[in-house]
């Protein structure tokens, strides 16, 4: 291993024991918590599969029970916080696997550099030590593109089915891949993707099928059905939030307008997804790119943000789902210094706008649902919808073959 590359993977796990152990100081000495109040449900479904019971015994418990059996460590040792350790090692394999994903042939102190935007992110750091599950899925997620990239599709197919299983969001990724993969095979590219998705499939299928035998219909409603018809308005970015608080009240289901927010984020998660046709020149540029997958990684990150903007429930722990695929964009990104840091401000400060009244709300006990938390929401929405317009005008404007569309790269995206 790399020396810098082992020297950041050093400093990463002291920064992470650090804010571990800080953490563990908060919750014995304060009265808000460091721990993520779903570690505890977590935790808690965990005691009932310790205890040979379904761990849906567990009220807001609403996911795969893979994530339970594995918090019956902590009951096995007797330790609250042992699990922790685990979602922070995967946190670091996560770091590890961005770097084999990033071009051998740059120099190692700059695949550091772009290593560290996940490695060395405080909120990621944050959400990991907090105890928080999806350090796990973005692992999944990654060694599915590297196994991807290194053409071990039968372990990248198994990997893509147990990812939408532990959180069924991923299965966006499908139509991108397809895609990269029908533009990038040169032989048998239609068995490819047949098997590929085959076996995607059937992993999903037998994953299901074995917990539904285990825990019942309850394993398939609280795990799928339930993100259909949930009503979360509170911790909640996303511009649905007031229409949620305002269903939330119906007597009947059957007037609720929330259930249709699906509806333009799976438009405009489509649409992005289909990169093929919106990226000029594309069949030439995925050539080029065919052997280490940036373009993909790049599409990914831009579908993912929008899927997170556009999501009817959306809370920081998401941030992440697409923060794993920034470093590849940051690599290769023709944005300037300054816009980049005009895009990361406006997005802090509109998180900010909203957690100022969301602070409010749940920690005063102050009924600002409209129009403080209302706007700050709007505020949030927007401000992402503008960092996400930036973000796809550069991507297109890079792949603009200059002797076919006559643009000069700098102006457009300074436009």
């Amino acid at each position: 291993m790399d020396r810098n590359f082992t020297y950041l993977l050093i400093l990463s796990c002291v920064i992470r024991i650090a804010f571990f152990s800080y953490g563990i100081y908060q919750d014995n000495h304060f009265k808000v918590k460091y721990t993520d109040i779903d570690y505890h449900v977590f935790n808690d479904a965990g005691h009932y599969v310790y205890l040979g019971l379904s761990p849906y015994l567990r009220q807001t418990y609403r996911y795969t029970p893979l994530l339970s059996w594995l918090f019956t460590i902590n009951h096995y040792f007797n330790y609250l916080h042992l699990t922790k350790i685990i979602f922070m090692l995967f946190d670091i394999f996560t770091g590890i696997v961005i770097y084999c994903l990033l071009p051998s042939k740059n120099p190692s102190w700059q695949r550091c550099k772009i290593t560290s935007l996940w490695l060395l992110n405080p909120m990621v750091i944050t959400i990991s030590t907090r105890g928080n599950a999806e350090t796990i899925l973005c692992f999944l997620v990654m060694l599915t593109i590297l196994t991807l990239k290194n053409r071990w599709f039968g372990l990248s197919s198994l990997l893509f089915g147990l990812s939408i299983h532990f959180k069924i969001y991923p299965i966006i990724y499908a139509l991108p891949i397809t895609i990269y993969l029908f533009y990038s095979l040169k032989e048998n590219k239609y068995v490819v993707i047949f098997n590929y998705g085959l076996m995607t499939l059937v992993t999903i299928i037998i994953l299901n099928i074995v917990m539904f035998k285990m825990y019942g219909f309850e394993f398939l409603d609280q795990t799928y059905f339930y993100h259909v018809y949930r009503f979360d308005h509170r911790h909640n970015f996303s511009i649905w939030n007031q229409l949620l608080y305002m269903d939330s009240a119906l007597t009947t289901s059957t007037s609720s307008l929330s259930k249709n927010a699906f509806i333009p984020q799976l438009l405009v998660v489509i649409l992005v997804g289909a990169y093929n046709l919106w990226i000029p020149d594309f069949q030439n540029m995925i050539k080029k790119r065919s052997r280490h997958l940036r373009i993909l990684c790049n599409i990914l990150f831009i579908q993912t943000f929008a899927f997170v903007t556009f999501n009817k429930v959306c809370t920081s722990q998401y941030f992440i789902w697409y923060l794993i695929f920034l470093p590849f964009y940051i690599e290769i990104t023709h944005l300037s210094t300054v816009r980049l840091i005009t895009m990361l401000l406006v997005w802090i400060v509109s998180q900010a706008v909203w957690l100022n009244e969301g602070y409010k709300l749940e920690f005063l006990g102050k009924n600002n649902f409209y129009p403080g938390l209302f706007m700050g929401n709007v505020v949030f929405f927007l401000g992402n919808c503008w960092i996400m317009g930036q973000f796809i005008t550069d991507l297109r404007s890079r792949h603009f073959n200059p002797k076919k569309h006559k643009v000069v790269h700098k102006k457009a995206v300074s436009n």
